[in-house]
């Protein structure tokens, strides 16, 4: 397979966008690498650390290079739209972190200037590249669950690392920041059924009590068109110092003639040490005990790191170099799963069912 090479921008230098930079730095089909970020100290040193051949403070200098092929955007949640639509608007494909924006106007306008020129979009639901979870889709692909009738699941992780979250985006709230993953995954494994109803209660003291709008749990429930139920909850306030290094999740699918039922909580895989260890993604903390590979994006080892981030990276890149499809959710997908996640918010806000899509019987 004839293999083409790449030029890739990467706009913003934080824990997600130095993984992606890193990863595109080490790909044989990446000939060119800039990095950004609205700190320019931080972007000179992902750009050092991964050899980019461009680190810049000005997003849109390096979007609009014309070394660069591609763009990945990995700003804060609220800030996708901008960098998104300035690579479409040159033609060039982005992949950017989920959810691809925090409402529906922003993701409106980006699906709008990806529809007028041509360039691909696809967002970053890092979960599906999971081995569990590609075996899952390609049973239900194989017709072996028969009828998919419904589900449930739920995810969980310590208040250390959701305040890192709401610190970073306020309004990223562990729905749409978070439960956003297995509402993707669940409308991945019932694709071309569409969610119609939304139904949902959430309770929270944690983050209301610091000051912010989140709840801490959240349990929603949603219908297909066909009649299919789902139910999903998130709960982002475990106790600090709960031995897990990322998502915590159980996810069940029922069929007429099978079931899937993933367990992906890590209890088997237990370290403790008195030395302490660190966790990826909050600066200063450590923990003694940890579910060993419950980090969600992946992990290093061995000089190289391991996992559905880097998985889903390379897949992208390999799209772009040689066609090869990938399992990246498109625009549309993402613009549906958003949709949902607010609907939830907005049933858990006011106690009553929400219609699919918004704006229909609401």
């Amino acid at each position: 397979m004839k293999r083409k090479e790449l030029g890739i921008a990467v706009v913003g230098s934080g824990r997600i966008g130095s993984l992606r930079a890193r990863l595109a730095a080490r790909h044989p089909s990446v000939r060119f690498l800039a990095v950004s970020d609205l700190d320019p100290a931080r972007a000179g040193a992902l750009g050092e650390e991964a050899g980019a051949q461009l680190a810049s403070g000005d997003n849109l200098e390096i979007i609009r290079r014309p070394e660069v092929d591609a763009v990945i955007v990995s700003t804060p949640e609220h800030d996708h739209a901008r960098p998104i639509i300035q690579a479409l608007e040159l033609g060039k494909p982005v992949l950017v972190e989920k959810p691809i924006a925090l409402t529906l106007e922003d993701a409106d306008r980006i699906l709008a200037a990806a529809g007028r020129s041509g360039a691909e979009l696809r967002v970053g639901y890092a979960q599906r590249f999971k081995r569990r979870y590609l075996l899952a889709k390609e049973q239900i692909l194989q017709g072996r669950l028969g009828r998919v009738l419904g589900g449930s699941g739920r995810t969980c992780n310590t208040r250390a690392q959701g305040f890192q979250i709401l610190q970073r985006s306020p309004h990223a709230t562990p729905v749409l920041d978070v439960l956003t993953y297995w509402v993707d995954m669940v409308c991945w494994f019932l694709e071309g059924n569409r969610p119609v109803e939304a139904v949902a209660r959430g309770h929270g003291v944690i983050y209301k009590e610091a000051g912010y709008a989140a709840d801490d749990m959240t349990w929603a429930l949603l219908t297909f068109e066909d009649g299919a139920v789902v139910n999903l909850g998130v709960y982002y306030a475990l106790p600090e110092k709960y031995p897990t290094l990322g998502q915590s999740v159980r996810l069940e699918i029922y069929g007429t003639d099978g079931v899937l039922m993933l367990d992906d909580d890590h209890k088997d895989e237990l370290l403790y040490t008195d030395r302490g260890i660190p966790h990826a993604y909050i600066p200063g903390h450590q923990v003694n005990m940890a579910f060993l590979s419950s980090t969600t994006p992946g992990d290093w080892a061995l000089g190289d790191y391991w996992g559905p981030l880097a998985d889903e990276t390379r897949a992208w890149l390999d799209h772009l170099a040689t066609g090869r499809p990938c399992a990246l959710a498109t625009a549309e997908e993402a613009r549906q799963t958003l949709e949902v996640t607010l609907a939830i918010e907005q049933s858990a806000r006011t106690g009553e069912a929400v219609r699919l899509p918004l704006g229909e019987g609401n």
